[in-house]
């Protein structure tokens, strides 16, 4: 495990502090061993920090009561969805209150005719669609874990549909928000644009709880697409498929998804979902718009790769097998695992201009190799973003080291090639380290904004600044 250094802890405002909350919250305040753990939990290699306890809040003003007499008492406050995030986001390094959102999961309202809707953070991705798709909407940004939205917007999350839709913070209107001191905050309206003051909604969302509690969510939707197509076609190498991206993107074409899978990942996603594909680099894409247009944006897909070497094309419209890919894309993580059994998967993602893809992704498989380590790659082909999935024995010390240093050797080396640390996994602890690396000077006009709105540093303390 990756252990992060404890802050001091405020002994004397968190008894107090659990005190007064219990007589308000009752049974809703829980403090045992094992439910603060699952809250400190993280899906990755970083040791876990429990909080002191967990509220789990139901509407806006509890948020703002349960902030407010933290505030009072210099408690740090963490706010938790559903746990899914990868770099120590819900740690409580200083102990702390974590509240728990999960059940605020309503849909307050959907605006069909605005293509809009607000959410409470508590509502995952999933059951958002659900309960659009009889109105012929759905909200496009798929991370590929069921995560809350809350969480989401908090981490500036993003997934397969980037290329076409963009991420969580290009399909956020306006939050809700309590900030540090209990106030309650809207940062925006319903309207498509605005030009009314500082851009606090792309402030919040990001923010991974730094600064305030996202309590409300506004919404971009989508209309469900009249018809999809999906699409794989093998490549003979990493650099032909990555070409084959950079001919998509310079032609214009729409693609929704684009999804780089290496040969080592094609082998685990074989074996894991049943399928015989060849064992070479492989793009998956798809298609929206009308029957007419997807059709045609399969045949120009297709004369493309064949300009770079692709083999295999096929395409389909079928809703079973274009689940049946897509499927199996998503199993990814599951299959990895399958592939080396008994390790734990620690994956960590970089982000670079899409022309300098192929060289990243290229450099990363000779490193880990070097290094004797079992590296898959996946990665959103379209906006440059891929993730290595190391296969680590966590009962081997020297195999740990040596999967710490090739994950501070790619930060590094994307950052070098002008490209980001994160994609979209966030900050949190575990990139917090390369922060000042990739925006230098940057860091410190983050870190007055931090003072200015949270000068206790009660908010989600020890993640994204020292």
């Amino acid at each position: 495990m990756v252990k992060h250094a404890t802050l001091p802890r405020n002994q004397t405002g968190i008894d107090t502090v659990l005190g007064v909350l219990k007589q308000q919250f009752g049974e809703r305040i829980q403090n045992g061993k094992a439910i603060c753990e699952q809250h400190g939990h993280t899906t990755t290699w970083i040791e876990n920090q429990p909080p002191d306890a967990v509220v789990f809040a139901k509407n806006t003003q509890e948020v703002s009561d349960i902030v407010t007499v933290c505030a009072a008492h210099r408690v740090p406050v963490i706010a938790y969805g559903t746990g899914t995030s990868l770099e120590g986001h819900v740690n409580a390094p200083a102990g702390g209150v974590c509240i728990d959102l999960s059940q605020m999961d309503a849909v307050v309202e959907v605006n069909a005719g605005d293509l809009d809707c607000r959410v409470q953070p508590g509502v995952t991705r999933r059951a958002l669609n659900t309960h659009l798709r009889d109105q012929g909407l759905f909200f496009p940004i798929d991370p590929g874990a069921d995560a809350s939205l809350g969480g989401m917007a908090a981490t500036r999350a993003s997934g397969t549909n980037a290329v076409r839709y963009g991420t969580m913070k290009d399909n956020v209107l306006a939050v809700e928000a309590v900030m540090a001191d209990g106030k309650i905050i809207r940062t925006g309206t319903r309207a498509r644009k605005s030009s009314a003051g500082y851009d606090l909604t792309r402030l919040l969302v990001g923010s991974e709880g730094t600064l305030g509690i996202i309590t409300e969510i506004t919404l971009k939707l989508q209309g469900i697409p009249e018809a999809i197509s999906s699409a794989r076609c093998s490549f003979p190498t990493v650099d032909a498929a990555c070409q084959t991206v950079m001919s998509v993107i310079q032609y214009g074409l729409p693609v929704a998804r684009i999804e780089l899978l290496d040969a080592m990942t094609v082998e685990a996603v074989n074996g894991y979902s049943g399928l015989d594909l060849p064992l070479t680099p492989l793009l998956l894409l798809e298609f929206h718009g009308s029957e007419a247009s997807v059709v045609e944006q399969a045949e120009t897909f297709g004369a493309l790769a064949e300009d770079h070497g692709g083999e295999g094309y096929a395409a389909t419209t079928t809703a079973e097998e274009r689940t049946k890919l897509w499927k199996a894309r998503h199993d990814a993580y599951w299959a990895m695992l399958q592939y080396r059994p008994g390790a734990k998967a620690i994956a960590t993602d970089v982000c670079v201009p899409i022309s300098r893809l192929a060289e990243c992704v290229v450099v990363s498989q000779k490193e880990a190799e070097k290094l004797g380590l079992v590296a898959p790659i996946v990665g959103h082909a379209g906006d440059g973003n891929f993730h290595v999935s190391l296969l680590v024995d966590m009962e081997n010390p020297d195999e740990l080291d040596r999967a710490a240093g090739f994950v501070s050797w790619l930060n590094g080396v994307a950052i070098s090639m002008d490209g980001t640390c994160t994609g979209e996994h966030g900050i949190g602890q575990g990139k917090r380290k390369y922060l000042k690396d990739e925006l230098g000077e940057a860091t410190a006009v983050m870190s007055a904004i931090k003072r200015a709105l949270d000068p206790d540093n009660i908010m989600n303390p020890g993640k994204i600044l020292p």
